[in-house]
């Protein structure tokens, strides 16, 4: 998917892709404003759809809302733990 000549100006994001027993659900990390999801039945299809989510974010929003937080910065690095529910 080709992104539009505005958007490679734009740092990239790192987006979360989780597996369901029902499919995949992709997220991207450290947006400014909003909140974007996508979806699919594959990694790659999750993938596709967060980045077309991404892309419709933008449009609607203007390229501001994908940068991230002037205050926060950019997301370096994201982790993954396991804990337990209860303390």
């Amino acid at each position: 998917m080709a992104l539009p000549t505005e958007f490679h100006d734009v740092p990239p994001l790192k987006i979360v892709i989780e597996r369901h027993p029902d499919g995949y659900i992709a997220y991207p990390l450290g947006l400014a404003r909003g909140s974007v999801v996508g979806q699919g039945d594959s990694y790659e299809a999750a993938l596709a759809d967060v980045r077309s989510a991404i892309a419709f974010h933008a449009e609607t929003f203007g390229l501001d809302a994908l940068a991230a937080s002037v205050d926060e910065g950019p997301v370096l690095e994201a982790f993954v733990a396991e804990v337990s529910a209860v303390a």
